[in-house]
């Protein structure tokens, strides 16, 4: 009896340790500090970094790496224990906008990394920026046409 028990129990311990499965590619932090924003381009960020895992599906205006880690444990359904996603941005032209790093902790998205390019006008809305220009018109404009 002994000699059935011993092996069925082992194979029952062996079925609940906990495993870990890692999905996806994130670039590690010393191939990202090549690069710059504002002055690569999606070619030379595809070399630096390699292939993105998706890219902007409507516009393609952007490269987002994802990498998640799963842990498998027994007879349970497997739970995603963390994820990563790092998105690169471009403008118009093709050249790096904003490279952000985000990562989902306790079920909410939270931006662990962000370089963005600052012009100015983004905490300005249209209203305050047509407002702010009603003094910078004096009457000599007006009356010179």
């Amino acid at each position: 009896m002994r000699r059935i028990c011993i092996p069925v129990l082992a194979l029952a311990v062996a079925g609940c340790i906990t495993q870990y499965r890692d999905h996806g590619y994130m670039p590690n932090d010393e191939d990202l500090a090549k690069i710059s924003v504002g002055r690569d381009t999606r070619d030379s960020v595809t070399e630096a970094v390699g292939t993105p895992g998706v890219s902007g599906v409507l516009n393609n205006d952007g490269y987002y790496y994802v990498a998640s880690r799963m842990r498998h444990y027994g007879a349970t359904a497997p739970k995603e224990v963390s994820r990563e996603v790092l998105a690169i941005s471009f403008d118009s032209r093709g050249i790096v906008r904003n490279i952000e790093r985000f990562g989902l902790e306790q079920g909410r998205v939270i931006a662990l990394n962000r370089r963005v390019t600052d012009n100015g006008e983004t905490d300005r809305t249209f209203i305050r920026q047509l407002l702010g220009n009603l003094g910078n018109i004096g009457p000599g404009a007006i009356l010179d046409n």
